[in-house]
């Protein structure tokens, strides 16, 4: 393939299930939808990882979570082991960021050449208290969720001023380089933070979705929620044992909606200004997201699940050499994001060790049989977490706990655990002998718990961790707020 510019688009948050053309006919994304129509659409794509750090550390990395022990929010990417971005450097290709990171700090080399109005985790420290895995400190997500609706916030003025300086960045280097084919192509990563919470919309967009038209996720009444003792746990540490009202439940969803077509909005700016530069024709563009959102399915809240809401994504690639229209079924990963933009670049491949394949190539060949992994050790779980999924049938191995199994043809919603059905017996068996194949459960969630008690430790102990308490992810200039002196909760 002919080398071309490329433009990474990332959002923070974004059910896969809440855009135009994933088939909702309620969400207003006309951008994607475009960017879609003329490039492909992947209709199995997952995140390494259901949380914002591990995703992004697996994302830089090219490599899943379990590899390199970044297994919370506690443990960002400091630039080790060296990713695709590194690999670029190395071989003379221009990469700059633009926006959200949420790696450790500025000053380690993360693979960008200028990190622009980077978000870093609080404090180059993060998340530790929820490393604190059988003490943990019960949290309260009621309130973020209740208090949803328009308005503005931190995050939407942060995503503006990402486009605004994005559009500048891209005029900037439409004349020195990169808009011809004699030019070296340069690669650029824009990241928003939108739709992750809080909830709040443009008061013009929410203004748009009829709370009563719009579609209520899968088993959000109690009487539906999945049985598992995992989900018990989760509920029980996020404050959601009591059902939300419809009423909240519609007015968060209207706010979501409205926060996705803002991110569209943005993404559409970005567009119109590849055209305005002359740069559209010689540039490959990627939109997706760092993982999903549950919003209320199976009574869940935030990420943080193996369900499809929390982790599938969207994952739209457009540009020169790229099947215009086409729906990809064949499953794919963040992972595979690195040796894409690495091949779109004309550099060359990096270490055949490493798992992703080149996206340009998925996306020009049939449709075929692939396994992708997701993974989760993080917040509101006691023990390690595993999803396996070829996109016809998706395992997810709780460790310690019964395992589920979804037949993805049958039930693309995932209402029907499969795992005691004697007629999916072969499945589950073919399933679990293929994660074993790639990984120990057992001794993954002990290292991982090893290494969060460890973290714990170096930064003071329980009672230090406890007093530090838990902080939101502060945009550049502010200072992060902390909720402190937490209590230990004995499981």
């Amino acid at each position: 393939m002919q080398p071309t510019n490329f433009l990474f688009i990332c959002s923070d948050e974004h059910q896969r299930n809440i855009t135009g053309c994933y088939g909702n006919p309620h969400a207003h994304t006309p951008h994607m939808d475009a960017l879609a129509a003329r490039g492909v659409r992947f209709d199995h794509a997952y995140t390494p990882s259901p949380i914002c750090v591990p995703a992004r550390a697996a994302l830089a990395s090219g490599q899943p979570i379990h590899a390199t022990g970044h297994w919370d929010n506690a443990f960002p990417y400091t630039g080790t082991p060296r990713g695709w971005g590194h690999h670029l450097a190395a071989n003379g290709f221009v990469m700059d960021s633009i926006g959200k990171l949420h790696f450790r700090k500025a000053e380690d080399d993360n693979g960008f050449r200028n990190e622009v109005d980077a978000m870093y985790v609080a404090e180059g420290i993060g998340e530790v208290v929820s490393c604190l895995r059988a003490r943990a400190p019960h949290r309260g997500g009621r309130k973020g969720v209740i208090s949803a609706g328009p308005g503005e916030s931190p995050y939407l003025d942060y995503d503006r001023r990402i486009a605004q300086q994005a559009a500048t960045w891209l005029a900037d280097h439409a004349n020195a380089d990169g808009k011809s084919h004699d030019a070296p192509p340069w690669a650029l990563f824009v990241s928003f933070v939108n739709p992750h919470p809080p909830f709040k919309a443009p008061p013009e967009l929410y203004a748009k979705y009829d709370h009563a038209a719009l579609p209520l996720p899968h088993q959000w009444q109690q009487s539906d929620w999945p049985e598992h003792s995992a989900f018990d746990y989760f509920r029980q540490y996020f404050g959601w044992q009591e059902p939300i009202a419809e009423a909240d439940l519609r007015r968060v969803l209207a706010t979501y909606y409205a926060q996705c077509e803002f991110v569209d909005q943005q993404v559409g700016r970005l567009l119109a200004a590849l055209e305005r530069q002359g740069l559209a024709e010689n540039t490959r563009v990627i939109y997706t997201s760092d993982h999903g959102a549950m919003l209320g399915a199976r009574g869940l809240f935030g990420k943080f699940s193996l369900y499809d809401e929390a982790a599938a994504i969207p994952l739209i690639l457009a540009g020169p050499d790229i099947p215009q229209g086409k729906v990809v079924k064949t499953p794919v990963s963040l992972l595979d994001c690195g040796p894409t933009v690495v091949e779109a670049l004309g550099c060359p491949p990096q270490s055949a060790d490493l798992p992703g394949e080149s996206l340009l190539q998925i996306a020009t060949a049939p449709d075929r049989p692939r396994y992708v992994l997701s993974e989760y050790h993080a917040a509101g779980s006691l023990h390690g977490a595993f999803m396996l999924s070829d996109g016809h049938y998706k395992y997810n191995h709780y460790v310690h706990m019964p395992p589920q199994l979804f037949d993805l043809h049958a039930d693309p919603a995932e209402l029907v655990n499969r795992a005691d059905d004697p007629a999916y017996a072969p499945h589950l068996a073919r399933m679990d002998a293929e994660l074993r194949r790639r990984l120990d459960p057992l001794a993954i969630d002990a290292r991982a718990k090893a290494d969060q008690l460890a973290k714990v430790e170096e930064h003071g102990g329980e009672a230090a961790v406890l007093a530090r308490g838990l902080s939101n992810s502060p945009i550049p200039g502010q200072a992060p707020v902390f909720t402190r002196n937490l209590k230990a909760t004995e499981t």
